[in-house]
């Protein structure tokens, strides 16, 4: 059998599956690379097409803002309110911001914006590519949003046009930031887009900008912080709330730390310096905003400002107002603790709810109240001269009740009404020493079924006496027989020309003040007395100003002739006297057993009927004070509630104060033409021998005006003339009038 043998195969064959093998390995390999490569690139240009895509249409339709807005762009600013000496009480606005230039902030403060927000910030062109890719990888890892990558120019973009860049986490948004960011930087060099930044940012309450934030924590300007004061407002620039110093003090020093270390890490410190800013303690200002300055006046101010600028115009504004601070603290200060003590029953009981009731039940800070249950009280002082608004205590609270019972209040004038009655009567001819009737008056003219039979405080009626002291002793009856005499026209009349808007009613129950009158109103209206005859109206602005300097308002004074020196001198004349002894306001303001005013001044006591209403007007040569105390709800302050009692004590105490830094108040000059006689004070006739020493006293008179005939009545030599009672007291009802 033929067999065929077993053959090896041949040299070639294998040598062929070799190369073979080899070929299609390297083929493999090189066409891999490129398969791959063709692939990414594939992947490349369909990201970047769709990327080019995203990129135009995230600005389409003008949904970019524009930056030619920056050309003459000033960040909104607050309008600030100065007082007289130009220390700033206020900021009026949401954003409250003062600009600066860049080279104006301090070079720290700067550098540790830089450090903690954008390192590279004078390298990249607004995009900080290195900072992108590792906010990707970090925020794939975390497999959310765990690292941003926006620069100072991307925040800037955002902070300028909130409204087209809102602050949401999505791919459109960063894109619109990134493209206005590289505009940014192709238009603008990085010391504008810095300080543009630096005046914009947010940093926590109603700040932005590091300068309204230097002041806001330290009380200083951002021209001069420190390093660690530096790097303390750029760690709360991160998160203002989270790192609030006032309420997160450990967390905000922590961050602080953090951003020293980052300065120096980055070459704007050493490692010891930093080491040693560490070290700095916190130091804050004593509150974090100004909204415990003269409340009720800023808003007063601010009304004002309303009334006559339109939102556009109110940015930036600077308003220099005639508010005295030293005076507004003095005056807050005595009527407050007068307040408390007649609450705690220092002047007998006091049955009303309490300031401190009130404060312990938890009031909600955010409910404004209409009327408080509590004892409250108005203060406001008006340079004599000029008008100019000193204080302003609008209330005992303004974060209770933003009412201003000093601009806002129409409480019943008592007897404070009373020197606009006897100007009126000096302007008809009569003199201090002309006699009137202390005596009972039964009048129909408010029913016709019940008379009105008003009486005075003490129940009491006193017969003849003089004017000026009827006005001392702020004798009800005195005023309205008086008042009787010249008529409701006259005096309503001359409390118009005092300045008194609101409505008089035409009853002999003005006479005593049963008219509604406003605390601010009546201050000027005695400005009149102050100065002899020339009342002022209220100005409480003396200019506004836009930040240029450029003046867009300035209020004039406005003064008007009330009555001549020679007749307004008998009435100051006469106010003096309710500060002296035997006056009603004596045993409050200048007695011996009193921290008494020991100046030249003189005043008015008011009380109504019912013991709502308490006043004390006081004024010297240069300084008119109205004092007001009630409830909010009208009703009975406490037995035996005066004005002389309750109001006049805050006066002097606020006197005392102003005045212990201050030169003493000069007198009143008596005019030369005034003529001096002793009279009678039963006859106002002139005093004879025979008159009784106590009822005898001297007066001033115009020339011509005074009398020419001897008391007859005190004289037993005279005939034909029935001898008169001296002044005597006779019983009355005790519900009394005012004083």
């Amino acid at each position: 059998m033929w067999r065929i043998p077993k053959l090896h195969k041949p040299i070639w064959v294998a040598s062929w599956r070799r190369e073979f093998t080899d070929w299609l390995t390297r083929w493999w390999e090189a066409d891999l690379i490129r398969i791959v490569g063709l692939l990414t690139l594939a992947l490349l240009g369909i990201s970047s097409g769709l990327a080019f895509g995203i990129w135009s249409r995230a600005c389409a339709a003008s949904s970019c803002p524009s930056i030619g807005v920056l050309e003459g762009y000033r960040p909104t600013q607050t309008a600030k309110i100065y007082a007289a000496d130009g220390r700033l009480i206020r900021e009026l606005g949401t954003e409250r911001r003062t600009v600066l230039a860049v080279d104006e902030i301090s070079p720290a403060l700067r550098a540790a914006f830089v450090a903690v927000e954008d390192k590279r910030f004078y390298q990249h062109g607004g995009i900080d590519y290195r900072r992108v890719f590792g906010a990707v990888v970090a925020n794939i890892k975390a497999r959310g949003f765990a690292e941003g990558f926006s620069t100072i120019t991307m925040q800037l973009a955002r902070n300028v046009f909130p409204d087209r860049l809102p602050s949401t986490k999505d791919v459109r948004r960063k894109i619109r930031e990134a493209r206005v960011a590289l505009e940014l930087e192709r238009t603008y060099p990085k010391d504008r887009i810095l300080e543009l930044y630096l005046n914009q940012i947010f940093m926590g309450g109603s700040a932005h900008g590091v300068e309204a934030a230097a002041q806001k924590y330290f009380g200083k300007s951002a021209r001069s912080v420190n390093v660690a004061e530096g790097a303390l407002l750029a760690a709360i620039a991160n998160v203002p709330n989270r790192y609030n110093p006032w309420r997160f003090p450990e967390r905000a020093l922590s961050r602080r730390n953090v951003v020293l270390s980052l300065m120096a890490s980055q070459g704007y410190l050493t490692d010891e310096a930093a080491e040693q800013w560490k070290a700095y303690p916190i130091e804050l200002s004593s509150r974090d905003d100004l909204d415990d300055v003269a409340p009720y006046f800023v808003e007063y101010v601010r009304q004002q400002l309303f009334d006559r600028f339109d939102p556009a115009r109110r940015s930036g504004l600077r308003i220099y107002t005639t508010l005295d601070l030293d005076m507004q603290m003095a005056a807050e200060r005595a009527l407050a603790e007068q307040l408390l003590k007649i609450e705690a029953g220092e002047y007998g009981p006091y049955r009303h709810a309490t300031y401190q009731d009130f404060v312990a039940q938890g009031h909600d800070p955010d409910t404004k109240l209409t009327e408080t249950p509590y004892l409250q009280g108005a203060l406001v002082t008006v340079e004599a001269e000029t008008g100019y608004v000193r204080a302003m205590v609008g209330g005992r609270d303004f974060g209770h009740s933003e009412y201003n019972r000093a601009t806002q209040a129409e409480r019943q004038a008592g007897s404070t009404f009373k020197p606009f009655v006897f100007t009126a009567a000096i302007r008809a001819g009569r003199a201090p020493g002309y006699i009137v009737s202390d005596e009972p008056v039964s009048d129909y003219s408010l029913s016709d079924s019940l008379p009105w039979e008003p009486q005075n405080f003490d129940g009491r009626f006193r017969g003849p006496m003089t004017m000026r002291r009827g006005l001392a002793l702020s004798r009800n009856l005195v005023a309205i027989q008086l008042g009787m005499e010249l008529g409701v026209a006259a005096v309503t009349g001359e409390a118009t020309q005092f300045g008194i808007s609101t409505r008089i009613p035409q009853f002999p129950s003005s006479f005593i003040g049963s008219a509604s009158v406003i605390p601010l109103e009546m201050a000027s209206a005695y400005t009149a007395f102050a100065t002899l005859g020339q009342r002022a109206a209220p100005v409480a602005i003396v200019r506004v100003e836009e930040e240029d300097g450029t003046i867009l308002w300035e209020p004039q004074q406005r003064r008007r002739q009330i009555l001549d020196s020679d007749r307004m001198w008998m009435v100051t004349n006469m106010l003096e006297g309710v500060l002296q002894p035997g006056g009603t306001a004596y045993g409050t303001v200048r007695g011996p057993n009193s921290p008494g005013f020991q100046h030249p001044a003189g005043g008015k006591t008011g009380t109504t009927n019912d013991g709502t209403d308490v006043w004390f007007i006081g004024f010297t040569s240069e300084l008119v004070t109205a004092v007001w105390i009630g409830l909010d709800r009208p009703q009975k302050i406490k037995s035996n509630a005066q004005g002389g009692l309750l109001a006049a004590p805050v006066w002097s105490a606020y006197m005392n104060d102003v005045y212990e830094g201050r030169a003493t108040p000069k007198g009143w000059d008596r005019p030369p033409s005034l003529v001096l006689r002793e009279i009678d004070g039963v006859t106002g006739l002139l005093a004879d021998p025979f008159c009784p020493r106590e009822i005898r006293h001297w007066e001033w008179f115009l020339p011509g005006t005074a009398p020419r005939e001897y008391c007859p009545v005190h004289n037993p030599f005279s005939r034909g003339i029935t001898m008169a009672p001296s002044p005597a007291d006779t019983i009355g009802s005790r519900s009394g009038g005012g004083t």
